[in-house]
């Protein structure tokens, strides 16, 4: 069988002279051109001979030649037409990976893997456009789509806010949201000479293990979310004002501040000080007044 060879930066560089190559700009194009890099997020993402996976931005082919040889199949979803007949050309020694020609975000992916996985949980791996990592993630758990695991690079920055917090700088709505859904492990840190083109920040290879069940009990998960939404978007305020400021709630500042005593939160708390389970036992609170 033949062996990935992408990871070289020569070869990657003969691949993109042969198809004279355009990076995108509005793709978020850095191909990775480090082979250590690669065999960490291949291992990082535990990939067996059972696995279906399932590729976001292949780009020239370079991860999918790694993931073809790990896994059972790869389906690679990429969104620029011009790549499609260089991962025909990079691709053609696997048979067991397929090519889709569309954007994530309007993609059927419980279709891919009710069709090629049988319904079963598949495992994500990326090298994510840093522009539209948060959509993609969480349009992956807010879906219901059937997922073990989602591998990805990211933006360090971004990283490291999925896995803070509470009472820390980068602790927000993306920090709570990742963390209701999945358990967050950094598994490497990424520095801009692994890439072609060079990114202008650093980067980091996250492990999003998915929780068969959330960690905290909530009667309204919608309603949990906009608790928190409105605690971020206002950061200096109080949560109570952030709350009663959003004009998302129908209460009055009192019924906010009844349903805060009756949590044994103090009135003068910031969203950025709560727990998740702390943000869940609100919205219970709420949600009982409610009914």
């Amino acid at each position: 069988m033949a062996r990935p060879y992408l990871g070289n930066p020569k070869y990657t560089i003969e691949v993109l002279q042969k198809y004279h190559f355009v990076f995108q700009k509005r793709f978020g194009q850095n191909f990775l051109i480090d082979t250590h890099v690669l065999d960490r997020i291949i291992q990082a993402s535990e990939i067996t001979k059972d696995d279906f996976i399932l590729e976001i931005g292949p780009g020239i082919g370079t991860m999918t030649q790694y993931l073809a040889e790990a896994a059972r199949e790869v389906a690679a979803v990429e969104i620029d037409s011009s790549l499609i007949p260089i991962l025909k050309d990079t691709l053609k020694e696997w048979d067991n990976v397929t090519v889709i020609n569309n954007d994530i975000l309007k993609t059927d992916i419980k279709k891919i893997a009710d069709e090629k996985n049988g319904g079963k949980p598949v495992k994500v791996v990326a090298n994510l456009p840093y522009y539209i990592t948060t959509p993609i993630i969480m349009g992956l758990f807010e879906k219901n789509v059937p997922v073990d695991s989602i591998t990805v690079m990211v933006q360090k920055e971004v990283a490291d806010r999925m896995q803070v917090g509470p009472g820390t700088k980068d602790y927000g709505a993306l920090s709570l949201a990742v963390q209701y859904y999945a358990k967050p492990e950094i598994v490497a840190n990424v520095p801009p000479n692994c890439f072609m083109p060079r990114p202008k920040v650093g980067s980091a290879v996250i492990k999003l293990t998915r929780y068969e069940k959330p960690p905290v009990d909530v009667q309204d998960e919608r309603l949990m979310f906009r608790l928190i939404r409105a605690s971020f978007n206002q950061r200096r305020k109080t949560l109570v004002n952030g709350i009663k400021n959003s004009g998302d709630f129908s209460l009055s500042k009192e019924e906010i501040e009844n349903v805060f005593e009756k949590c044994g939160l103090p009135l003068n708390i910031r969203g950025e000080a709560l727990t998740l389970e702390q943000f869940a036992m609100l919205a219970n609170c709420i949600y009982e007044m409610k009914k």
